[in-house]
């Protein structure tokens, strides 16, 4: 059931309505400023003494939201959440006494209240706190969707994510994972001397990414921003003035399209090691997925949707893009085909490719769409074409690729990392060739500021979003933002 008024029964609304103006009436007030409880739902059940007589056990105070309640005449069974999970309460006309028990039968499921009572446990093992003393919160004057359907469609439940927060456990413990991932990457990085750091989400020049940026207006300076598109060009500033260590976890905004793994506005992580390179990234990201999975999420094992498993504790396979890309294409040769034998070949596989791309966006539209859907074991794809990014390393050996990794798991790319690319001179002939309207501007400060000296680095990004869809199991990345960009 939604929680649109068309949808609702103007009789529902209407008795909500009157207990509320009964309650006022009878000098309660229905919308508390505060309460104090004494536990969370999870540390009353932990407060329970086993083997204790009743009248030894605790005597807790909490507070939550109704979710269900069963009357049984001169008694009441009734489910409290909160936070940290559900706890019953047992309500006796004989402990409230006549006028708050009859009271208490007004309540509606979806009213939040706070409860005082000893503990004790019901003949199925249940914890259950015997209330002696109620208190109203928060009256609601909407109903919940229907026990037994819950909120179900999926875009109902995006836009109205605090309803399936209320009903749907699965989803509320997807959001407590995400928060305990990022808290993890913190307390990994920090153990590893990582500053982090904050830097300006309003910009001159959207760089740092090959994306179509956002553009807003400052009225007291009267001058057009970007938001930024990529963390990369600041945290690399800091290197030179000598932050060795540094990171970031902040939003990205791209004025691109929604699908199952992007949004508009995305959470990064980005991260810069001085007298590292690409490998030692690998050696990073390798040892912080395995801490994540199993020292947070306390797991063994990933399941994908579709019931395969990824295993993040054996080896992570590691292969060459133009291996992978000659593979799939059978043939050896394919890198020094003609563009019009490429593009030949791909259509016949019926991928969409124009005729006015270049040779590396035909081989990269091969990679994206028929080999990395089917990398499902945590692999690293490494040197790429230098067309691809041009803030890394050329390959000494093969000066058409360049030190770099994206890694692959679970069919979707999770980090891209580099060996960064601190030679001024090459940076901005790397830069000159890119730059153009449709792809990004020539920073020069940025330039200037590669000047002054760069320790060799190694870098890289994670996008938390898709990291949160591997690790909590999610389907998208709608499953594990809070409130995505969606259509009117």
């Amino acid at each position: 059931m939604s929680s649109n008024l068309s949808d609702i029964s103007h009789d529902q609304l209407a008795v909500r309505r009157q207990k509320l103006e009964d309650m006022r009436a009878n000098g309660v007030d229905p919308y508390r400023s505060s309460f104090c409880p004494t536990h969370t739902a999870k540390t009353a059940v932990a407060a329970y003494v086993e083997g204790a007589e009743d009248e030894d056990q605790p005597t807790v105070s909490m507070a939550g939201r109704l979710k269900f309640i069963r009357k049984m005449g001169k008694a009441q069974f009734v489910k409290i959440q909160d936070q940290s999970g559900v706890i019953q309460a047992y309500v006796r006309i004989d402990a409230l006494g006549e006028e708050a028990y009859a009271n208490f039968k007004k309540l509606d499921t979806g009213d939040m209240i706070g409860v005082e009572g000893m503990l004790f446990k019901t003949k199925t093992g249940e914890v259950t706190v015997r209330a002696v003393r109620y208190e109203m919160v928060s009256k609601a004057l909407r109903p919940l969707p229907e026990k037994f359907h819950g909120l179900t469609d999926q875009e109902q439940r995006i836009r109205q994510r605090h309803l399936d927060l209320i009903m749907n456990l699965e989803s509320r413990e997807r959001f407590f994972n995400r928060s305990r991932i990022v808290s993890g990457i913190r307390r990994f990085l920090e153990e590893r001397n990582f500053l982090e750091v904050e830097t300006p989400v309003f910009q001159n020049i959207a760089g740092g990414a090959a994306a179509r940026p956002f553009v807003t207006h400052h009225n007291t300076l009267d001058r057009d921003f970007v938001l930024r598109i990529s963390l990369e060009l600041y945290l690399k500033r800091l290197l030179v003035g000598g932050f060795d260590r540094v990171y970031e976890i902040g939003r990205n905004f791209r004025n691109e399209g929604v699908s199952r793994r992007h949004n508009p506005e995305f959470t990064m992580l980005e991260l810069y090691e001085a007298y590292s390179d690409y490998r030692g990234m690998m050696e990073l990201i390798q040892s912080l997925i395995r801490y994540l999975v199993k020292d947070v999420l306390k797991k063994d094992e990933i399941k994908m949707p579709d019931g395969e498993v990824i295993d993040f504790m054996g080896e992570w396979r590691e292969a060459k893009y133009k291996d992978l890309v000659c593979e799939k294409m059978e043939d050896p040769n394919w890198f020094e085909l003609s563009k019009e034998a490429k593009l030949e070949k791909v259509r016949a596989l019926k991928l969409d490719v124009k005729e006015d791309w270049e040779d590396y966006e035909i081989s990269n539209e091969v990679f994206g769409k028929l080999i990395e859907p089917n990398i499902i074991q945590p692999t690293f794809v490494t040197h790429l074409p230098k067309e691809l990014c041009p803030l890394a390393k050329i390959t000494q050996d093969d000066p058409s690729t360049i030190d770099v990794f994206e890694l692959c798991i679970g069919g979707m790319e999770i980090a891209p990392a580099y060996s960064e690319q601190n030679d001024p001179d090459v940076q901005r002939e790397m830069f000159a060739k890119q730059a153009g309207e449709e792809i990004q501007n020539i920073d020069e400060d940025f330039l200037e500021t590669l000047e002054y000296g760069m320790p060799p680095a190694g870098g890289m990004g994670v996008g938390i979003d898709r990291l949160a869809i591997l690790l909590t199991e999610a389907d998208g990345i709608r499953d594990v933002i809070l409130y995505p960009q969606l259509r009117s």
